[in-house]
């Protein structure tokens, strides 16, 4: 409302003083193209300058001359952050600014559906639209690349093809509510720790074929409106301002149209950020106010110091012109658009999509001899320890931090079910983590604090579990420094918080053990063999307890999938088993050369190429019902360079229960030129069927889906020759294959 007022006031008065008809920029009958040329006409040089970089921490200036508000982003991916005071982190102790916590992406990733990615990106925006917010920064597409990435959780996996199927829908659900999907961290942002001095050293196919697609996707198929630069460096440019991925790939190959906005502190250069393609730099110097100047926010890279030059004739106005171009062509599509509806927030439809996501996202990783669904009719007893059972999760972590109206902790929801059946429910704490509850101001929970050592905790769950019929424990890592956390990354691969050492007591004394692991990384589980379940619980935001329970107790039957591949050990990462990262410092420049060694051979493919046997496969999920995959069949022997080729293949639920299964199409090339893996995913499917139900599912293949990126020729190319379609339900689990050929 406050924003259809502005316009109306402005273009009131622009129409009363030219008493002639309404301004091009302002009817939007014209098109899009020409109401930016006759803003751009309007504009002063100073009026280009302010909106192409901050003015507070999360807005930028509109043009309040011509009526264009002011345009304002906020951290995402998974909910809408709280408002912060205009200068300052802190929090500026609104009452209304609580939001839905959604899961965090690497669960949208494992649902493996992207019809939830869609409902995800729609109810994000309606909490966006409802707060005022105009661009939201998210999602992100980076690789899982190495397990102890601490931004990992907020990414959708290892492969670039389930991404790209994941972030296209979402961009679409979000933009659909006129609020823009900004993503991010454009590129090889895979390190934290040091991620403003990491210059990534890579190969031109794994560049193209690994760390691009879901960017390509994003934007080609997504239509993106917004960009968020990386951090890190390659070849030797930072990547706010980067020559190569900016103004060469980005723009002139892909035809982005949009906005590339610097990550907040990304921008380090005027030249380079006039040149090389930034268009809206944020959060240079991290205080707006304390630089010595009445607004601090003109002595930014692109403010006064950019100006200066124009005056001094070094630049023309043209590449300025090109970043307005693009800044109007994105008030366009938000603040001055008409055509998008109210927003909600906190509705009963966003609480239903959070649960929905969580519940298709939960992996069931292990299950020997049926361990799960819980049966808890009766039973006496069931035990929950950890101190994860009693932490919310919705707070710290970095950026994608939240202040939720609600957060259902997993002992709340456990403790409800069990009373509507009258069993008990004890808990022990088990371990200590980190007793935290806040994050820049956000204050919420109950208090977790413990004075009792390690010893006392693992003694007293160890003598609670000897009588109970069930052992959940709620372990895993928390959204700490070195752990899941934004600005650090993990400092080794195994469980925090002696919770090996609480895991093998615990199975010492009690056959019935779940492990429920609450991360957005993988971790070591040196114990696997000794626990009879294992559920990845992920972050998944406010409605965890109620999904988590729901998986537990066979209210949902599991039907989550994994986006990366859980490794025995850190070792067998082909990131670190070749000794390269975290890379090599230069001291003298002050940067870190990190070389990824390992090409294309990221994940799944360097599982084949190695030749390893993780502890569970990508693409991996069990469910609580049984499926049978048949035969699959093509509609041809061949595909000609222009058309496709679809595999059909017969999928029957044999079990006693409804359930989801995901059918997985991986590529494999009999014969190439250059390396290629083994294998790569390619297309995939979720069907739902009931007990006894069957259905063919059909997926399709195109040429580029038989493509390799050619260094030598720089381009992508598909040579003609044999080809296998290998179909199953895991990397690891493919159990029938169709000969092809591309003529």
């Amino acid at each position: 409302m406050r924003k259809c007022i502005i316009i109306a006031l402005a273009a009131f008065a622009t129409m009363t003083a030219n008493a002639q008809t309404i301004p091009v920029y302002l009817d939007e009958s014209r098109p899009i193209e020409e109401r930016i040329d006759d803003a751009l006409s309007r504009m002063t040089l100073d009026e280009k300058i302010a909106v192409i970089h901050a003015q507070s921490k999360f807005s930028s200036a509109g043009v309040k001359r011509l009526g264009f508000p002011d345009f304002w982003t906020d951290d995402g991916p998974h909910g809408v952050r709280p408002d912060v005071l205009w200068d300052e982190w802190v929090q500026a102790g609104h009452t209304n600014d609580s939001c839905v916590a959604f899961p965090a992406l690497t669960c949208l990733a494992a649902t493996w559906n992207p019809q939830m990615a869609r409902i995800y990106g729609e109810s994000l925006g309606e909490e966006a639209l409802y707060r005022d917010k105009d661009m939201i920064l998210g999602p992100g597409v980076n690789i899982n690349r190495t397990p102890l990435n601490g931004r990992n959780f907020e990414y959708m996996g290892e492969d670039p093809y389930l991404a790209g199927r994941m972030v296209v829908p979402y961009i679409q659900g979000l933009q659909s509510k006129g609020v823009a999907a900004c993503v991010k961290h454009y590129a090889l942002n895979n390190d934290e720790t040091y991620r403003h001095q990491v210059n990534v050293i890579v190969d031109d196919r794994a560049l193209h074929e690994i760390y691009l697609p879901a960017f390509r996707a994003a934007v080609v198929e997504g239509g993106a409106w917004g960009i968020m630069g990386a951090y890190n460096l390659y070849k030797g440019q930072h990547n706010c301002h980067n020559d190569i991925l900016l103004n060469q790939i980005l723009k002139r190959d892909w035809r982005f149209d949009g906005v590339v906005v610097s990550d907040w502190g990304g921008c380090h250069d005027t030249d380079e950020a006039i040149r090389n393609g930034l268009d809206i730099e944020f959060g240079t110097w991290t205080d707006g106010l304390t630089m010595g100047a009445t607004n601090a926010y003109d002595n930014y890279y692109l403010a006064l110091a950019y100006k200066q030059l124009i005056l001094e004739g070094k630049y023309t106005e043209k590449e300025l012109n090109d970043k307005v171009r693009r800044v109007l062509r994105l008030f366009f599509r938000t603040t001055m658009s008409k055509n998008h509806s109210y927003g909600f927030l906190c509705s009963d439809a966003h609480y239903a999509a959070a649960r929905q996501i969580a519940d298709e996202g939960i992996v069931l990783l292990q299950n020997n001899n049926n361990l799960l669904p819980l049966r808890l009719e009766g039973k006496r007893r069931i035990l929950v320890v950890g101190e994860n059972a009693i932490k919310m999760m919705t707070v710290g972590g970095g950026s994608s931090s939240l202040k939720v109206q609600r957060e259902v902790l997993p002992l709340d929801a456990i403790n409800a079910q069990c009373s509507l059946l009258n069993v008990q429910c004890d808990y022990a704490r088990g371990y200590v983590g980190d007793t935290v509850q806040s994050y820049n101001n956000v204050t919420v929970g109950r208090s977790i604090a413990e004075s009792r050592s390690p010893e006392i905790l693992r003694n007293e769950a160890v003598e609670k579990a000897k009588d109970a019929d069930y052992v959940i424990i709620f372990g895993g890592l928390n959204k700490s420094n070195h752990q899941d956390c934004e600005g650090s990354d993990r400092e080794d691969y195994g469980l925090p918080y002696q919770q090996n050492e609480l895991v093998e007591a615990l199975a010492r004394v009690n056959k019935n053990i779940v492990f429920v692991n609450i991360s957005g990384n993988a971790v070591a589980m040196p114990w696997k063999d000794k626990v009879g379940a294992i559920v990845q619980g992920w972050f998944i935001g406010s409605e965890s307890g109620n999904a988590l329970c729901d998986v537990l107790t066979g209210k949902a039957n599991p039907s989550g999938k994994l986006p990366f591949t859980w490794w025995n050990t850190l070792q067998e990462v082909p990131a670190h088993r070749l000794g390269t990262y975290p890379g090599t410092w230069r001291a003298a420049h002050d940067i870190i050369d990190e070389t990824y060694a390992e090409s294309i051979y990221v994940g799944y493919r360097g599982v084949d190429h190695y030749k390893i046997r993780p502890t569970f496969a990508f693409g991996h999920g069990l469910s609580y019902t049984i499926f049978e995959v048949g035969k699959a069949t093509a509609d041809k022997s061949a595909m000609t360079a222009d058309g496709t080729i679809t595999f059909t293949v017969n999928v029957k639920n044999t079990g006693t229960l409804a359930g989801a299964e995901v059918v997985q199409l991986y590529v494999h090339d009999v014969k190439s030129s250059l390396p290629r893996p083994e294998k790569e995913l390619k297309a995939f499917q979720k069907v739902y069927l009931q007990p006894g139900e069957s259905r063919d599912v059909s997926l399709t293949l195109d040429k580029n889906a038989l493509s390799f990126y050619d260094d030598g020729k720089g381009q992508w190319v598909a040579e003609p020759g044999a080809f296998e379609a290998l179909i199953g339900t895991s990397s690891d689990h493919l159990t029938t294959k169709v000969k092809f050929t591309l003529q």
